[in-house]
């Protein structure tokens, strides 16, 4: 019995997965060549950390879009291949043209959605103007 309501709620998990996956897609702009070889090596190198690997799971590093590291694909190419404190480079995993390829493919991810400041964030920036 236990089984059969893991199992369950295994497949409704995965379905609502590849439902919310299949609307992101649907916003995605269209990709040339180079962009999606950025996704690919992006979902498969970077999304370990950068995404989130299922719903109500911790990500372990920020989320990336076409605003991360000021919005200037040269710095993103900068980070990838030599990595940040938190971070590893991929200068030696990655071509430069694969890591141009991952730097080309975020600026066509938005940003995630803003989440509404919480009351106590509002409270804490209204103290920091004081």
């Amino acid at each position: 019995m236990m089984r059969d309501l893991r199992t369950n709620l295994r497949m409704a998990s995965a379905v609502a997965a590849v439902f919310l996956a299949g609307g992101a897609v649907a916003q995605q702009p269209q990709l040339n060549e180079t962009q999606t070889l950025g996704r690919s090596l992006f979902l498969q190198s970077c999304g370990e950390c950068h995404l989130l690997p299922q719903l109500g799971a911790p990500r372990y590093a920020p989320a990336l879009s076409r605003e991360s590291a000021g919005g200037q694909e040269s710095a993103m190419r900068e980070v990838i291949a030599n990595g940040t404190p938190r971070m590893p480079g991929f200068k030696y995993h990655f071509s430069p043209d694969q890591i141009a390829a991952i730097a080309a493919y975020l600026k066509t991810v938005p940003p995630a959605n803003a989440a509404s400041p919480s009351p106590n964030a509002a409270h804490a920036n209204s103290r920091e103007q004081d």
